[in-house]
């Protein structure tokens, strides 16, 4: 089962799945994103579903259907989320609430109704998208970065707990590329143009992406970083933390100025 797998991210795994033999369940607001994704995808049995990842009822419909039709899953992708931006001192209780509640919650609520199952047979994936934004710690896109690096810890914790019940985590981190995720934009708009314009720079593609997401994930490989910059960056922040701040400061210095 994929959330958000009606565009972006989420369609494109569905479609590596569906390839690899797979049936995929598509999960995602639009009723007619969902049933688009299913009808173009490779092989048969797939299924189509809308629901919001932020309703208990919707989730609880969506469990049941598949409890009924195929007994359980062997993977979940909690993949669904919304793009939010802004200060501190911009952002609302509203923004805060709908980034928890979509981008974190969602996962919480994937996790707490599937894995029952796959703990019971022993076997079973789980792979939480999350965002180069979650490890990055950088300024001006503060609930969304928090959302991110909430699922970031969520999926180590997991890993610890489900490390000798046959069930394999995964996270994804990638950064910056070519998606409709800014149609879900919540925020200043100000940074909604900056993360356009970075999206229509980066040097990566959604094709790249999901092929190197898809590739990790079968290995079964933690934390993927599927955009082409940040393996470096990340370890730049690891092992140099105060280099890392400071290059930080000097690309939120220059989107400042417009450059």
């Amino acid at each position: 089962m994929i959330t958000g797998a009606g565009s972006g991210l989420g369609q494109a795994l569905a479609h590596r799945y569906a390839r690899a033999g797979d049936k995929v369940a598509c999960v995602d607001l639009d009723a007619a994103r969902a049933e688009l994704t299913r009808a173009a995808l490779a092989g048969e049995g797939h299924l189509a579903m809308a629901a919001n990842v932020a309703s208990d009822d919707a989730m609880e419909q969506v469990h049941e259907r598949i409890a009924r039709e195929w007994g359980g899953l062997d993977v979940l992708v909690n993949n669904a989320g919304i793009a939010t931006g802004g200060a501190m001192v911009d952002t609302t209780p509203a923004e805060w609430k709908n980034a928890l509640d979509i981008n974190l919650m969602g996962v919480v609520r994937g996790c707490r109704l599937f894995l029952p199952g796959m703990i019971a047979a022993g076997s079973g994936q789980v792979v939480n998208t999350a965002s180069f934004a979650g490890l990055a710690g950088a300024p001006s896109i503060m609930s969304y970065g928090v959302s991110k690096a909430a699922v970031v810890a969520l999926s180590e914790q997991l890993r610890a707990e489900l490390h000798d019940k046959g069930i394999r985590v995964s996270v994804l981190c990638p950064a910056f590329f070519r998606t409709n995720l800014l149609e879900s934009w919540q925020g200043d708009p100000r940074l909604k143009a900056f993360a356009g314009r970075m999206m229509d720079t980066s040097p990566d593609t959604l094709d790249g992406v999901a092929d190197r997401c898809f590739a990790a994930v079968e290995r079964g490989q933690f934390l993927v970083l599927p955009t082409r910059r940040e393996p470096m960056r990340w370890r730049l922040k690891r092992w140099f933390p105060e280099t890392y701040f400071n290059q930080l400061l000097k690309l939120a210095k220059a989107r400042g100025a417009g450059k």
